[in-house]
């Protein structure tokens, strides 16, 4: 055998990695193959010959050319030894590559991901997420206690298979009794689709309401994945403006008049990012819009538990259903972990729905769903909703303090009446960005204020989470932002 292909196939082969040595062995004998440097009918050194030019255990080499006889990349000749199989197209040899084929870029068309990542990576000391709930806070007896009564409960009857693409009958059930009796939706288990968190809810209403030439619309200031998910179905996403009253009605007006909409995507109880609550004027003139142009509202209620000394204020999807589809989640009120989150819509659009999560997902994790349910059953749900809410405006109270104190300067910014996350709009855009540039040398993560900005001209600012951490590591982190900004 040339030294230098068994140089080319010790290049491939490592014995520090996971995968056994005579699979590393096999996939580094077929790469040759399909490189042209191996062709139909050459023969191989026997076992013998080959384990020792590799240092392998003869073992090693002969189970990796009875793995490749039996896959049919070789064929065994008997006492002629072992050859690759005949019956193989014949290729033109390529140069040697010393990387590996995963390294190879592919020949194929596909769509790149854009130059800035959606997901924000963790921070070395702290990521300032755009406001997550804190994970600890839940009891892990009852979510333990629930999943095994889930498994138990599910094996009893049965249910351990391919269940409805709609989600657990449980968890619907339990949904939708949520719904009407805290959010005044008048809703049954069949108009409601369970996801797998309510970015998935918002990639499904996306894709069920695409259509060509149609533009779907959202404030200047935004939720970034939302917008993905509409480009993603092949909708352009136009922005329109937004005030302390939330998204300028009188601009949709002009949009629907100029423009095919099918979509306005909207947060009216805490918008994202700036935390306003969306008038109720505006509210019902947006539905007379809906109805007068046949739009579809996307109503993302991502937080709607979380109020501090008022009561939540009632969804749109409660008073005008036929032209809402409710988008809520459980990550916020329980776990991110748990990836529950829905949509709520008229029966047909559920159908539609779950035609598209047949086709995507399958099904759901019904296990988890009815874990789930059960916390609801159980009242666990309540109870940690009333406990998280306490906690939460404590730790929104610190940070808005901190914030006074290190930034108070350089940005303007409110109390947020509810939610998870306080806006901090900058005046001095200077100060942003030495942050922005410093912060992660400082070990510290955040959304890039770019990353809410819809429209050219709208505000600079960054969204920051309160809830995820104890109040002191989150001011600690203020402190660093102030003196990053300050230079």
């Amino acid at each position: 055998m040339r030294r230098g292909w068994s140089l080319t196939l010790q290049q491939r082969i490592r014995g520090d990695q996971a995968t056994p040595l005579y699979m590393q062995l096999a996939h580094a004998l077929i790469h040759e193959i399909e490189r042209g440097r191996l062709q139909p009918g050459s023969a191989l050194p026997s076992s013998r010959e080959l384990a020792a030019e590799l240092g392998f255990n003869r073992k090693t080499v002969v189970t990796a050319y009875e793995e490749l006889v039996a896959q049919g990349w070789l064929e065994a000749a008997g006492r002629k030894g072992t050859a690759v199989a005949t019956r193989l197209p014949r290729s033109r040899p390529e140069a040697v590559e010393a990387s590996p084929p995963i390294g190879r870029r592919p020949i194929y068309r596909f769509v790149p991901p854009p130059d800035r990542p959606i997901a924000v990576p963790p921070g070395r000391v702290i990521k300032l997420d755009e406001g997550s709930p804190d994970g600890s806070l839940f009891p892990p007896e009852a979510l333990a206690r629930a999943f095994r009564t889930a498994a138990l409960y599910a094996a009893r009857r049965q249910q351990l298979g391919y269940r409805d693409p709609c989600g657990s009958d449980k968890l619907r059930a339990s949904l939708a009794t949520m719904l009407r009796e805290e959010r005044g939706l008048v809703v049954d288990a069949e108009n409601i689709c369970v996801t797998r968190g309510s970015q998935m809810g918002i990639a499904l209403a996306a894709r069920l309401l695409a259509r060509p030439g149609a533009v779907a619309l959202a404030e200047a200031l935004t939720y970034e994945p939302a917008v993905a998910a509409f480009q993603a179905a092949g909708v352009p996403v136009l922005p329109v403006p937004l005030d302390d009253e939330g998204i300028d009605v009188d601009a949709v007006e002009r949009a629907c008049r100029s423009r095919k909409v099918c979509a306005v995507f909207l947060t009216p109880h805490h918008q994202f990012p700036s935390t306003v609550s969306l008038a109720p004027e505006r509210r019902l003139r947006l539905v007379e819009l809906a109805r007068q142009f046949g739009f579809a509202i996307i109503e993302d209620d991502y937080d709607h538990e979380f109020r501090f000394g008022s009561q939540p204020l009632l969804p749109m999807a409660a008073y005008a259903p036929d032209v809402v589809i409710y988008v809520g989640s459980l990550s916020k009120l329980l776990l991110p972990a748990l990836r529950v989150g829905y949509i709520v819509a008229p029966t047909p659009v559920i159908a539609a729905a779950a035609h598209q999560v047949s086709i995507g997902d399958g099904m759901g994790n019904s296990l988890t769903e009815d874990a789930v349910a059960m916390l609801f059953e159980e009242g666990e749900v309540r109870r940690h909703a009333r406990k998280a809410t306490r906690i939460y405006g404590q730790r929104r109270d610190a940070l808005a303090q901190a914030v006074q104190a290190e930034l108070g300067a350089m940005v303007s910014a409110r109390l947020p009446a509810g939610g998870l996350a306080m806006w901090l709009e900058f005046q001095d855009l200077a100060a942003l960005a030495r942050i922005e540039a410093g912060a992660g040398a400082a070990g510290i993560t955040f959304a890039q204020s770019a990353s809410y900005r819809l429209a050219e001209d709208a505000p600079h600012g960054l969204r920051l989470g309160f809830a995820s951490h104890a109040a002191d590591r989150t001011v600690q982190a203020v402190r660093v932002l102030g003196a990053l900004g300050r230079g």
